[in-house]
């Protein structure tokens, strides 16, 4: 009877979205307006995600200690192609993670981001992020000329940056399909990944 017991109890947990290296950021973007709107608040429990729909509740769980903490999503990052979640300073030291700076986490979606935010389905693929405009204006032609579509942003956090943006896919799986390719035409642009469009 036990047995079955836990079987149901592993049967009914919640899986992991996605696994990846977590990182953080604090008191020096405080003030800053996030992707959302919302000015940063390292002191709230808040995370950037690269394609989670702003509002979207997310369980982080470390994978080499005990410990998690439920974070809202309100802004886009990291912007290294190895990271998966950029956590706001009280939910990294809620998670122990402040001093390495850098943890594996599981990420386990709480609140269905279809019931936070309305569906988006455009997604892109940015390329590479520059201080100098110019250099991300011939990277955008460059662009242009291999994958068709292709756009920059001016961002601010920390100061003005530019994105480089490739493409207008419907789904993720097509955007993902096109940063391999982009990954794979230059070494330059290796760190390539999926960004959710409108946000």
């Amino acid at each position: 009877m036990a047995a079955c017991s836990q079987a149901q109890d592993r049967a009914a947990a919640p899986a992991a979205e996605e696994q990846g290296i977590a990182s953080w950021y604090g008191a020096s973007f405080d003030g800053l307006r996030s992707a959302s709107g919302e000015i940063f608040d390292s002191a709230q429990f808040t995370a950037a995600h690269r394609t989670l729909p702003f509002g979207t509740k997310v369980r982080v769980r470390r994978l080499d200690a005990v410990g998690s903490i439920v974070v809202r999503i309100n802004d886009r990052g990291p912007f290294v192609g190895s990271r998966i979640i950029d956590l706001s300073y009280a939910a990294a030291r809620e998670l122990g993670m402040t001093d390495p700076g850098l943890f594996r986490v599981a990420l386990e979606i709480l609140e269905n981001a279809e019931t936070v935010d309305p569906p988006q389905n455009s997604f892109a693929v940015r390329v590479a992020a520059f201080r100098n405009p110019d250099n991300a204006q011939r990277t955008r032609d460059r662009m242009q000329e291999k994958f068709g579509a292709a756009t920059t942003v001016l961002m601010q956090r920390s100061g003005e940056y530019w994105r480089v943006l490739v493409g207008n896919a419907a789904t993720q799986a097509e955007a993902e399909t096109l940063a391999a390719a982009v990954r794979k035409s230059d070494e330059a642009y290796r760190s390539a990944f999926v960004v959710r469009l409108g946000q």
